[in-house]
Parts: structure tokens; C-alpha cells; sequence
């Protein structure tokens, strides 16, 4: 099947949320809700079981782990480097920067299992053990620094790195869940990607953008242009296996974290201008993840 339908069933979910919050009785209120219960519950378990129950085989996977490990400090530098452009508001850097490197591991898992199977889930796991620690340290340093919260404390409670960090350790450590405690979790987890998805789409924003829309664009440019970009470099640099090449510049052209929005309204940010990116950024990714994949084809042709 074609990479850009492919994608389709997961920008359908999109719509989907983006349509009951706008035309139905579940309105707004509703979707916070949502937004919270996949951040705090949802989403850490479907995390803790995606990477305890899949083998880290750095022996055939270890450079595909290193160009992940690489898109994201790439990003996270460019995004740092940004508050040095002319006339940045820090407000909207410190909230927004998190937008430019982290990525929306709901559609990440949804798609890398419709690109390669099982196997691409286990990359991809394996990918996201590393990354979303590394980009939730990233993403909490500005706005802790811009708000004076205290760095260690924010990112002791981040769900997101508790159930990483719970994760690998499970993993490293060979330790078999009772079965009744996987099954939940992996139902738990089931239910974290439609609502994920559907989620995103209930918050779909733009408005705030005009407020810095410089800023704004420096920011897309680095999630949905430099990331994909030097993904592709490095796949055929190396050269990657042709699935995992697939997988990295998947990984690399996601659209950002939708929690995000959650992680800038707790911490005092800009939690407006924060949803408008997040909103453009699942927009351009709806074209970007495609033409992503069709550029690496066509580089490797």
C-alpha cells in the first residue's frame, strides 16, 4: 500500500476528534479530559509496555538508535538556538521550543506498525526508550528556567520519563510481569492511541500563531524540514536496512507531541501558542510524513 495511505487511518481519528469537539455534544470540557487521562494514565502505560516487552537488540539495531539519538540533539539545538533570533518574545520560546524536536508517539507506534509490523513497533520502541526522555529533559529546561519551577522536581513527576525510565529498567532487568498485570497495561495501551489521536484532533488551534508567527515557522521548519532532512542523510549514510531507513525518517517527520499543550498549560507557559503549533504541526505532517518517505525512496532509486 502506498506510505501516504497508510497514514490515512491515523489523520482519520484526527478528524474524527476534530469534528465531535466542534459538531457534537462532547465539547471542549470533555477533551481535557481525554488530554489528561492519556498524559497521566493512558499514554505511560502503553509507553512502560511497549518498551519492557520488546527486546533492545543494539547488535543489529545500534545504528539505527544512534541516528535517532542524533535527529533529536539536532533539533533540540536548532530549537535552543532559535531564542537568538531578532525580537523573540522568551515567553513563546520557552513554551513553544519543546514543538520543534518532540514528536506524537501515538501516531509514531500507529505508523511504524503499518510500515514494517511487530518489528517496526520493536524499533520503534526501542527509538522512543532513548528519545522521549532525552526531548521531556529537553522540553521541561526552558519553561522550568522561564518560570522558575525547579528543574529536578519537574522532571521527577513527568509521567512520560517515569514510565520510560520503568520501561528500560524492566527490560534491562529481564523482568516477566504476572499476566494480569500485562494484560491491563496492554489494554490500558490499546486505548491510549485512538483517544491519543482523537485527542489531537479535539485541540486543533491556529490563532495563537499570529502572536509570533516568525518564531512560529522556525520552529516547523526544524519539526517537519531538518529533521527529516538529516534523517535521510544519515539513513543512506550509513546505510541503514531499507525497513529501518523507513522507520528513522518516519520517526524523524512525525508530527509533534500533543502533549506538549499539556506539559506548557501545567508549567505556566504559553499554553495557547503552544496548541497552535501543535495544530500546524499535525497538518503539515498529514503531507510532510508522506513526501518524507517519497523523498527517501526517490534517494534511494
Amino acid at each position: 500500500m502506498n506510505d501516504a495511505l497508510l497514514l490515512l487511518p491515523d489523520f482519520a481519528l484526527i478528524a474524527l476528534g476534530f469534528g465531535l469537539c466542534r459538531y457534537s455534544a462532547l465539547g471542549r470540557s470533555v477533551w481535557e479530559g481525554v488530554e489528561r487521562l492519556v498524559y497521566f494514565v493512558l499514554f505511560p502505560a502503553l509507553l512502560f509496555q511497549s518498551i519492557a516487552r520488546n527486546p533492545i537488540d543494539l547488535a543489529s539495531s545500534g545504528a539505527l538508535v544512534g541516528c535517532g539519538l542524533a535527529v533529536c540533539c539536532g533539533g533540540i539545538a536548532l530549537a535552543y538556538a532559535a531564542r537568538y533570533l531578532p525580537r523573540v518574545e522568551s515567553h513563546h520560546h520557552a513554551s513553544g521550543a519543546q514543538t520543534a524536536f518532540r514528536f506524537n508517539s501515538y501516531v509514531a507506534l500507529a505508523v511504524a506498525e503499518r510500515l514494517a509490523g511487530s518489528q517496526g513497533v520493536a524499533w520503534t520502541a526501542m527509538l522512543m526508550a532513548l528519545c522521549v526522555p532525552l526531548c521531556n529533559f529537553a522540553a521541561v529546561w526552558p519553561l522550568a528556567r522561564h518560570g522558575g519551577h525547579r528543574f529536578a522536581a519537574e522532571i521527577a513527576r513527568n509521567p512520560l520519563i517515569i514510565a520510560t525510565v520503568g520501561g528500560l529498567a524492566a527490560n534491562l532487568a529481564g523482568l516477566a510481569l504476572p499476566a494480569v498485570v500485562s494484560i491491563t497495561l496492554q489494554r490500558l495501551g490499546t486505548a491510549a492511541l485512538p483517544l491519543g489521536l482523537m485527542a489531537v484532533g479535539a485541540g486543533l488551534r491556529l490563532g495563537a500563531l499570529r502572536e509570533d508567527p516568525r518564531l512560529a515557522s522556525a520552529f516547523l521548519g526544524i519539526r517537519h524540514v531538518a529533521q527529516p532532512t538529516l534523517a535521510i542523510v544519515l539513513a543512506l549514510a550509513l546505510p541503514l536496512p531499507v525497513a529501518q531507513q523507513a522507520i528513522l525518517v518516519a520517526f524523524a517527520a512525525m508530527p509533534t507531541a500533543s502533549s506538549a499543550y499539556v506539559l506548557a498549560a501545567r508549567m505556566g507557559g504559553h499554553a495557547s501558542y503552544v496548541a497552535g503549533l501543535v495544530t500546524a504541526s499535525t497538518l503539515i505532517a498529514s503531507i510532510g510524513l508522506p513526501a518524507a518517505l517519497a523523498a527517501l525512496a526517490w534517494c534511494r532509486a
